[in-house]
């Protein structure tokens, strides 16, 4: 199978953004937990355990009866899938050789029991895979969903399973001032000029990285000019404060950064006179998370960072206040995408 295009979108079930695989009525060659990693499945073809053949991934015990297995994954974000990506790598003789997914949005934080017990819909439907391969398969329902369920037929091993989407916030956590650049909100990476090592959407993950693994990583530029990352903000927003960091980059910090944004309801951001200085070049420290109070009071819905002439980041954040505009969209993206069930059980967040 090809790669489809909804691959560029964000990974929701991904452990980095916060993902769980809360459940799976089997897991006794390899535990359900790697399926979200989001590192590449990693293979060691001389390593053995009690059980048999180590690997990097979800793999059930062979099935004798008419049934099959099933693992439900809490997704980091919530949000509208556009395809899934059921990777057998490595898993040659005993991948399943059918997939479907199934996806349930519900309210708060349920028990197993609860998710188990909620209304599902098909999102995949039952569909062949294939041994050693990144199966991808596109979903057309725009709605939003907070749960899915891989079900592989009848048994087998998977290595990682990719849920790739828009995040679609809860606005009542939107208000106030919010990282109108996290990942976790809705912010995507649009553009970059470098991701040998690592990719700039890494530095708008959850959290603070745990080593140099987890942030953006160029190569040594040798023919003048910089790096740079665009990103689209969650929502628009007036900034408030920026973080930038460097963590466990020592001697590949950063010399210099500098940050600048645009509001894509009024200009062209393709237009360089769109582009405001929100922070002038400025010279940054290795392993040092930056701090920078800032004074606008232009919202924004993209942001630009160049470094320079390259070098890594560990994280960046933008903290603001979304505008009136902003948060009522955002209150209705998120309400009409709301399956009729969960609507039910939230009261409606009006404009």
């Amino acid at each position: 199978m090809t790669t489809q295009p909804f691959t560029g979108f964000t990974d929701l079930a991904s452990r980095a953004l916060g993902g769980s695989v809360c459940a799976a009525n089997d897991e006794l060659f390899a535990q359900r937990e790697n399926l979200i990693r989001p590192e590449a499945p990693f293979f060691d073809p001389n390593e053995f355990g009690h059980k048999g053949k180590v690997y990097d991934g979800w793999e059930t015990r062979r099935r004798r009866d008419d049934g099959h297995d099933w693992a439900i994954v809490r997704l980091g974000a919530a949000g509208i899938v556009h395809g899934v990506v059921v990777d057998t790598a490595y898993f040659l003789g005993n991948y399943p050789p059918f997939v479907s997914v199934e996806a349930a949005s519900v309210e708060g934080y349920p028990s197993v029991d609860d998710i188990e017990k909620a209304e599902w819909f098909t999102i995949v439907d039952k569909s062949a895979a294939v041994g050693g391969t990144a199966n991808a398969y596109p979903v057309d329902d725009r709605r939003r969903w907070t749960h899915v369920r891989l079900n592989i037929f009848p048994d087998g091993g998977v290595a990682r399973f990719r849920v790739h989407g828009d995040v679609v916030p809860d606005p009542r956590f939107l208000t106030g001032t919010v990282d109108l650049l996290a990942a976790e909100n809705g912010a995507t990476l649009t553009a970059c000029s470098d991701a040998f090592y690592s990719s700039p959407a890494n530095i708008i993950m959850p959290g603070r990285a745990r080593n140099m693994g987890e942030g953006w990583e160029n190569s040594r530029r040798r023919n003048g000019g910089n790096d740079f990352a665009v990103f689209a903000l969650a929502a628009a927003g007036v900034p408030r404060h920026l973080e930038v960091d460097t963590s466990y980059y020592v001697g590949n910090a950063p010399g210099w950064v500098r940050v600048t944004t645009a509001d894509a309801r009024t200009s062209d951001i393709e237009n360089a006179t769109a582009w405001q200085e929100l922070l002038p070049r400025t010279a940054v420290q290795p392993d040092t998370r930056h701090r920078f109070a800032l004074e606008t009071d232009d919202a924004a819905t993209h942001l630009r960072l160049d470094v320079f002439p390259d070098g890594g980041l560990s994280r960046l954040r933008l903290f603001g206040d979304l505008d009136s505009e902003s948060l009522a969209d955002a209150r209705a993206r998120w309400w009409d995408a709301l399956p009729a069930e969960h609507r039910s059980q939230v009261p409606h967040v009006g404009a």
